[in-house]
């Protein structure tokens, strides 16, 4: 079986970076996503860059049955994964009493149960190849979230149930890290009505920036990699700040929507 890395939501923003990021760095890729026509689009790319051809699976992974589909789809290839991206995910911002529940509880199936499964379902091929884990969480994985309760929940979840497989899985010569950008100007912010301050608009970094700190962060075993100096120092000062007034500053924001 010819090891690959598997990159979700590797049709817009941080994912396609990753994506030229691995290819780069020589891994040959899987790369999964709803939108076909962008999935080719970034295969033609990487191809034409001299690198192995991409190997395209258009899926949208709420789908309950998407992991398996997914090693399906692999094994009948003759690939097999020696790395997980789990880049896919989406935003709504809004009051949680107010927003659709089904479409909550579909954020959660994919930024929550699908990069859960996705993380344990291909654990024995990972520490066959010496892989890793690179799970995309958010420096909102260490806020409260007022206008976006589950989104930032979802993304506490990925930061410590990151941290807790980097520990388990050590072991196995598996490495595990979570990529904690701050603001990113990518399509999924532009979707999500995310309405930044100026001063966090100084915290912006470019998507390939962020991708090329997570790619390091993973193959240097760190266990999260918060993306530039600044996104630091501020998760840094949020543990002397009131939750309070952090509940209050995070609620000023409006909007609607944003997929990755």
């Amino acid at each position: 079986m010819k090891p690959v890395a598997l990159i979700t939501g590797a049709s817009a923003g941080i994912g396609v970076e990753l994506a030229r990021v691995f290819a780069a760095n020589g891994h040959e890729l899987a790369l999964v996503a709803r939108r076909q026509d962008r999935l080719m689009a970034l295969a033609d790319e990487i191809a034409a860059s001299g690198r192995p051809r991409p190997t395209a699976l258009p899926l949208d992974l709420e789908r309950r049955d998407a992991a398996a589909m997914l090693a399906a789809e692999l094994s009948a290839r003759g690939l097999e994964p020696a790395y997980i991206v789990n880049n896919a995910g989406f935003g709504l911002s809004g009051p949680a009493a107010k927003l659709s529940r089904d479409e909550q509880l579909g954020m959660i199936d994919l930024n929550v149960r699908a990069l859960t499964e996705l993380s344990l379902a291909f654990v024995d091929s990972l520490e066959r190849h010496r892989g890793g884990i690179l799970n995309v969480a958010s420096v909102a994985a260490f806020l409260p979230g007022p206008g976006m309760a589950v989104y930032y929940a979802s993304k506490a979840y990925v930061l410590s149930f990151s941290q807790a497989l980097h520990h388990e899985l050590s072991g196995r010569g598996i490495s595990v890290t979570a990529l904690c950008p701050g603001p990113v100007q990518t399509e999924f912010q532009a979707r999500s009505g995310m309405h930044l301050p100026n001063a966090a608009r100084m915290l912006e970094l470019p998507a390939r920036r962020v991708a090329q700190l997570g790619y390091d962060g993973l193959m240097r075993g760190r266990r999260v990699v918060i993306a530039g100096t600044g996104n630091r120092i501020a998760v840094f000062l949020m543990r002397f700040v009131p939750t309070a007034l952090l509940l209050a500053v995070v609620d000023r924001r409006g909007g609607s929507a944003g997929r990755q």
